[in-house]
């Protein structure tokens, strides 16, 4: 467990009584609690969030009530104690002001959430993976694991977040680090095909594990990605997670293949009954040299999206985020530091999970030193990467901004076996660019474009 402050004890402390008073009569005492949370933000960090709280509590009958209800009605008790205190207290409150204090002090992006790979190896084959190319080769070892966690937690970072490879190929010692670190929130974008009645018993019993679940639609599109046997495998998972009321998500990778259904009523229906409390959405990179260019999502398919999601957002009680259409709401791309970072199996600290050049490794360079460093530099000078934040990627939605930073930071393609011009890696999103360009721009103009009062009003 990291060390806090006297101050941040105390408030600790006050804050897990609110919590505890929260339980006794949640319906009644949400309200109040939002209040005093309030007072403990005196720097603003997660007013806009209360505030958008205090609006859902006014409609008892709306979809995001039902969500927050669901969180007493769905969740074992204990397990929804400690990822609150988690989440809210150390991750934002607590949490929130280090990392402020950090980006003062060392006028650098400071990351809310860390995401990281125990493994490269993966028990699956996806197509348009890269991380199927890698095989078992790289893998952190737990020391290492620790010291990224304890100089996260020093900035100000309770968020770790696993991916891979596939991260439960490393349950045990994902476990070890849950309860070495018990006032930290882990989450894992997981297959699922490895949890089983035990694992989901030691989730229950550390508390602070939370798995993400990756699924491509129903079992024709899930199999036809993940091979066959996938879709049946995550379902049983579900089900396995939602008998022990444990929390669970799921994250989804639209392409040109399954957008219709990752995006439909019915599907969304289908995984909030399965269990589900949040979604991630992703669109699919084509990063890799052996990467499949044709499953990018179109630009008609991406505003398609665009519109569901939010949609979904006004009448689903599911917590739902989409990674590029949602540039909005964070003023852009959150990469590079400014919300999150990525360091991959090898130790290779880089920009994004879906940005493999790097010029920092773990093993030689601390956190700190890293986010100083020219790449992610680069990035902290030229955040937002375009002022209409519907295009906030600079490889995705900016054509060759991506290789304008590399350039000129030095970095390096941390693909080891297939090492990636970052030239022709923009090459392949140029088209995509391009088309997303004035759909992106008539979007942003219209949902950005001055009210106009009605005939008589003032």
């Amino acid at each position: 467990m990291s060390d806090k402050s006297l101050m941040e004890n105390f408030k600790t402390l006050g804050l897990k009584k609110v919590m505890k008073y929260l339980d006794s009569d949640p319906d009644a005492n949400i309200p109040r609690v939002i209040d005093w949370v309030d007072k403990f933000d005196t720097s603003g960090m997660v007013e806009s969030q209360l505030q958008e709280f205090r609006n859902i509590l006014s409609n008892p009958d709306g979809n995001w009530y039902k969500l927050i209800h669901s969180l007493w009605t769905d969740i074992d008790e204990d397990v929804r104690k400690k990822v609150f205190e988690n989440f809210i207290i150390n991750a934002s409150i607590i949490g929130g002001h280090r990392q402020e204090k950090a980006r003062n002090e060392n006028n650098c992006n400071i990351p809310w959430a860390i995401l990281m790979d125990p493994t490269s190896a993966c028990n699956l084959h996806c197509t348009g993976c890269w991380a199927a190319d890698y095989g078992n080769k790289l893998n952190m070892d737990t020391d290492t694991l620790d010291s990224i966690i304890r100089q996260g937690n020093e900035i100000g970072v309770y968020m770790f977040i696993y991916s891979g490879g596939e991260p439960l190929v490393r349950k045990k010692d994902i476990i070890k680090l849950c309860e070495k670190h018990e006032d930290s929130v882990f989450l894992a974008f997981t297959n699922a095909t490895l949890i089983d009645e035990e694992f989901a018993d030691e989730m229950l019993r550390v508390k602070n594990f939370i798995p993400a679940i990756s699924i491509e639609g129903f079992e024709e599109e899930t199999d036809f990605r993940r091979g066959d046997g996938t879709y049946s495998a995550v379902l049983k998972a579900m089900k396995i997670l939602k008998a022990k009321h444990l929390p669970f998500g799921i994250s989804c990778c639209y392409t040109s293949k399954n957008v219709d259904i990752i995006g439909s009523e019915e599907y969304i229906d289908s995984m909030i009954e399965n269990g589900a409390k949040f979604a991630w959405f992703f669109t699919y990179m084509p990063v890799g040299v052996d990467a499949v260019p044709e499953l990018m999502a179109t630009s008609k398919q991406r505003e398609f999206m665009y519109h569901q999601i939010r949609k979904f957002r006004d009448t689903k009680p599911l917590f739902t985020m989409d990674f590029w259409n949602d540039g909005e709401y964070v003023q852009g791309c959150i990469a590079g530091g400014r919300r999150y970072l990525h360091i991959n199996a090898n130790g290779d600290i880089e920009p994004c999970a879906f940005i493999h050049y790097s010029d920092s490794n773990i093993h030689n360079k601390t956190l700190l030193e890293a986010l100083k460093s020219p790449l992610f530099m680069k990035y902290h000078e030229n955040q937002p990467f375009n002022e209409n934040h519907l295009r906030p990627c600079p490889l995705l939605d900016n054509y060759g901004r991506l290789a304008d930073i590399v350039e000129e930071s030095g970095a390096k393609s941390t693909d080891m076996q297939k090492p990636e011009d970052v030239n022709k890696l923009c090459d392949k999103c140029k088209t995509a660019a391009l088309n997303w360009e004035p759909v992106a721009d008539e979007l942003w103009e219209l949902s950005h474009a001055p009210s106009v009062c009605s005939k008589g009003e003032s």
